[in-house]
């Protein structure tokens, strides 16, 4: 006779397909969901009554820079208290799987931590350390293209000759046989800037005999856009493999109003090739300190700054006020740094959000000592501003892209829906009350309104508090 592990009654479930809820009980043995329907005589271990309020799969992270941080924190609470079960880490050219640095990490992988930090040499090694440290979530990874240029380059200010080049090949073959998702990219950022686009084809072509996927942040979001994204498309159509761009936006105020040119452009190329987006819900962006994207029209604060972290806190504005100087002057001062821009239209970010093809991602850094509001409050701003009291989309259409559509991009078997046999990463909230609540002065505060969260059938987040489950695995393509 089959023991229950949970039984999760009266529950209004939300499937991930996008179709309407409906209330039942979902069972739960040996970490995967055994029987959905409504099992009145079932008795299990830990029953849970869940009348008036919604359970859907967890919650996937398609964005983050969570790279080091499952390793220092692996409680993941700014993750877990969200309902976030999965994160997808290797984002925007920048991992720490792989990585032989030759000195300090090359702007933006500094995002993720100091020289020190990154010593996980091969992908099986990065791999073999998310296990022993058992996080709280799942983890899936991507192979950044800057990561493997600073394996074999010592400067960043050209293409790679045919030499280094195959030798980033290898290191990205030998990856993706490990269980790499695919390969990203970060084509804005100085150390990947001047990479051009015949040395990403020359990477990506490895991809498609994999079944492997391409991501990028493209080369510009503000006035080039189109062309950029152009050229990422043109980067999957040659490789043969899907391609997803990353928090797709339109940055600095003369791009504000383009984002349904841009959305037609991206459904134009999904009649021949697949392709998806993610964004997040928010209209500031957050990086590194970079002068090149200075622009006195917006706000911008400075979240950290290693020659001056008295500023962190201030505007850019005040601080160049304080000194005398540009601000473009005055953020040449206060690099290496971070910063947060807030160069986006709240229309366009609407826009993209409630495109049916975008998936939603924090893209939070973790490492930032202040950082921007969405590493902690992400999903459920998307559950609780934009879908219930914004009304941009039902809440079975804002979870389906958190979970099934999300699974099926990334090709997460047995992830991202409630069906029978899938894995038993579940989240209860409250639609009513669910909200974030970090803001720009308070980045940290937890949301309300998310009840409990299991990770592969383990208890893994109850009454605003992470349990010591850590039942995270990390999942191979």
């Amino acid at each position: 006779m089959t023991v229950i592990d949970t039984l999760i009654r009266h529950a209004t479930l939300i499937d991930g397909t996008g179709t309407l809820p409906f209330v039942g009980d979902v069972a739960v043995v040996d970490g995967r969901i055994h029987a959905i329907g409504h099992f009145p005589d079932l008795d299990a271990r830990n029953v849970i009554d869940a009348r008036g309020k919604i359970l859907s799969p967890g919650f996937i992270d398609v964005h983050t820079h969570d790279d080091l941080a499952l390793l220092k924190q692996p409680a993941m609470l700014p993750k877990i208290c969200q309902g976030v079960t999965t994160v997808i880490v290797g984002n925007c050219g920048i991992s720490a799987a792989g990585v032989r640095l030759r000195g300090e990490p090359p702007d933006p992988m500094n995002l993720l931590g100091e020289a020190a930090d990154f010593k996980h040499p091969s992908f099986a090694d990065y791999a073999a350390a998310i296990e022993a440290a058992r996080p709280a979530v799942n983890v899936a990874a991507l192979v950044g293209h800057t990561a493997l240029r600073a394996n074999h380059m010592e400067q960043f200010d050209r293409a790679a000759t045919p030499h280094e080049l195959a030798a980033m090949r290898e290191d990205l073959k030998a990856a993706l046989e490990q269980g790499a998702l695919g390969l990203s990219t970060g084509l804005a950022y100085r150390n990947a800037l001047q990479a051009p686009t015949s040395e990403v084809d020359f990477l990506a072509a490895t991809l498609q005999e994999a079944d492997a996927i391409y991501v990028s942040h493209i080369r510009s979001e503000d006035d080039e856009i189109i062309e950029a994204i152009d050229e990422a498309l043109d980067i999957g159509r040659d490789a043969g493999v899907p391609v997803i761009i990353s928090h797709l936006k339109c940055a600095g105020r003369g791009n504000w109003g383009r984002s349904a040119a841009i959305i037609g452009k991206i459904e134009s190329a999904r009649r021949q090739h697949p392709v998806g987006c993610d964004c997040y819900p928010y209209a500031a962006s957050s990086t590194t300190i970079d002068p090149r994207i200075v622009d006195e029209s917006f706000r911008i604060q400075i979240t950290w700054s290693t020659p001056h972290p008295e500023m962190a806190g201030k505007d850019l504005k005040d601080i160049a006020a304080l000194w005398g100087i540009s601000q473009v002057d005055a953020a040449q001062r206060l690099e290496p740094g971070g910063a947060i821009y807030h160069e986006m239209d709240e229309a366009d970010v609407s826009r993209i959000l409630a495109y049916p093809h975008t998936m939603i991602g924090s893209d939070g850094l973790p490492n930032d000592p202040r950082p921007h509001p969405r590493l902690w409050g992400t999903f459920p701003r998307v559950l609780g501003h934009y879908s219930r009291d914004q009304g941009l989309f039902p809440l079975q259409e804002a979870v389906r892209k958190m979970t099934g559509l999300p699974a099926e991009r990334f090709g997460l078997r047995d992830r991202g829906r409630l069906e029978v046999g899938a894995w038993a990463d579940l989240v209860l909230f409250d639609a009513v009350d669910i909200r974030d609540c970090a803001t720009f002065e308070q980045p940290t505060l937890q949301p309300q309104g998310i009840e409990v969260v299991w990770v592969n059938g383990a208890l893994s987040y109850s009454q605003g508090q992470s349990t010591d489950a850590r039942s995270g695995q990390f999942i191979r393509r």
